[in-house]
C-alpha cells in the first residue's frame, strides 16, 4: 500500500494533510475516493462547489481536487473562493478533454495543478507529490522563521505578531489578557563555571516546563532573548495566573538548574485610547518592572505589577 506521508524526502515537519474531491458524477468521485484511500489520507467528498465551500467552513482541507463543470458553481469560481478565503490551500484541476478552460486559465485561477480525464492515476499520485512536498517544504520554512532554533519556542518576532492578535481578540470579546516574563537568576555563572553547553541544556529545559506547565492551545510560550522567556496567557483571571507562574517556578527547582532560579513578573492587557502597539509597549514594559522587582528581592518569586493587581480587581471582582 502507497503511504504518501512515507516519502523519501523529509522535511522538518511534515503537515497533516485532509482532501476534498469535488465533482458531479458519483462514479467519478467512488473512483478518485477509492484511491485516496488507498494512499491513506483523510478525505471528504462533495458533488459540486456550494457543497465543497461547505465543507471547507466545518473544517478545511489542505488540498482540493475538483472537477470544473458542475452545477450550482462550477470550478473555477471554486478556485476563486477558495483561493480568497483560504488562500493556502492547494487545489489541483480535473476535467475532460476539449473543455474550455486551459492550463494557463486554472493556473492563473489560482490552482496549483491540472490534470486531464480520463487520467492515469500514477500521474494524480505523482501531482499529489508534489504538491504535499511544496507543502511540507512551505511548512519547514515557516516553522524555521517562527521557531527558537536552541528551544524550539516560539521566537521573539513571532511574539510581536502573535501578541498583537491577542491583544486585539482579547478587547474584542471582553476577556483579561495576561503577560508572564521569565528571567534566570544567577545564570551567567552557570555559562562561565560549566560552559555554554550547560548553559542551553538549562534554558531547553526551561522551555519544556513552560510547554508542561500551561495550557496547550490556549497560552503560548516565547523565548524573549537570551534568558528571557514570556508567555501569552488569555482567558485567565489573575489567581489563575499566578497558579500558572507558581507552577512554572516549583517546577524549574526540581531540575539539575546548577543553582539557578527564576525571576517572574506579570502584566495585564488594558487597552487605552492610544494606538494598540503603544498600550502593547506597557504591557511588555510593566512585565519588565515586575520581574525586576523580583529580582531586587532576590530572585526565585513571582511580582505581579500592581496594575494588573489594579484591574483585576477592578474588573474581576
Amino acid at each position: 500500500m502507497v503511504d504518501l506521508r512515507e516519502d523519501s524526502e523529509r522535511f522538518a515537519y511534515e503537515e497533516k494533510q485532509s482532501i476534498i474531491v469535488v465533482d458531479d458524477d458519483p462514479a467519478i468521485l467512488g473512483i478518485v475516493g477509492h484511491f485516496i484511500d488507498s494512499i491513506n489520507i483523510p478525505f471528504k467528498i462533495a458533488k459540486d462547489g456550494v457543497e465543497a465551500l461547505e465543507l471547507m467552513e466545518q473544517e478545511h482541507a489542505t488540498i482540493v481536487i475538483t472537477d470544473l463543470l458542475m452545477p450550482r458553481m462550477d470550478g473555477m469560481r471554486l478556485i476563486r473562493e477558495i483561493k480568497k478565503r483560504w488562500p493556502d490551500t492547494d487545489i489541483i484541476v480535473m476535467t475532460g478533454p476539449g473543455k474550455d478552460f486551459s492550463y494557463t486559465d486554472v493556473i492563473s485561477a489560482g490552482a496549483s495543478d491540472f490534470i486531464q480525464k480520463p487520467f492515469n492515476f500514477n500521474e494524480l499520485e505523482a501531482k499529489l507529490r508534489r504538491v504535499i512536498r511544496e507543502r511540507n517544504l512551505r511548512a519547514t520554512l515557516k516553522r524555521l522563521s517562527i521557531r527558537d532554533g536552541l528551544t524550539d519556542l516560539f521566537n521573539r518576532r513571532y511574539f510581536e505578531q502573535k501578541l498583537e492578535e491577542e491583544a486585539e481578540r482579547a478587547y474584542r470579546q471582553g476577556y483579561p489578557l495576561f503577560l508572564i516574563l521569565v528571567d534566570l537568576d544567577k545564570f551567567k555563572p552557570v555559562n562561565d563555571t560549566y560552559g555554554h553547553q550547560e548553559g542551553d541544556k538549562i534554558l531547553r529545559n526551561l522551555a519544556k516546563i513552560l510547554i508542561n506547565s500551561t495550557r496547550k492551545y490556549v497560552d503560548s510560550a516565547f523565548r524573549f532573548g537570551g534568558d528571557e522567556f514570556t508567555l501569552i496567557i488569555p482567558q485567565a483571571n489573575l489567581r489563575q495566573v499566578q497558579i500558572i507562574a507558581e507552577r512554572i517556578r516549583q517546577n524549574y527547582l526540581e531540575t539539575d538548574r546548577k543553582g539557578t532560579t527564576l525571576s517572574i513578573g506579570i502584566s495585564r492587557f488594558k487597552r487605552t485610547n492610544r494606538k494598540l502597539r503603544d498600550d502593547l509597549y506597557t504591557l511588555i514594559h510593566q512585565a519588565d518592572e515586575a520581574m525586576y522587582k523580583a529580582k531586587e528581592l532576590g530572585g526565585d518569586r513571582v511580582i505581579v505589577h500592581k496594575s494588573a493587581m489594579e484591574a483585576s480587581a477592578q474588573y474581576d471582582g
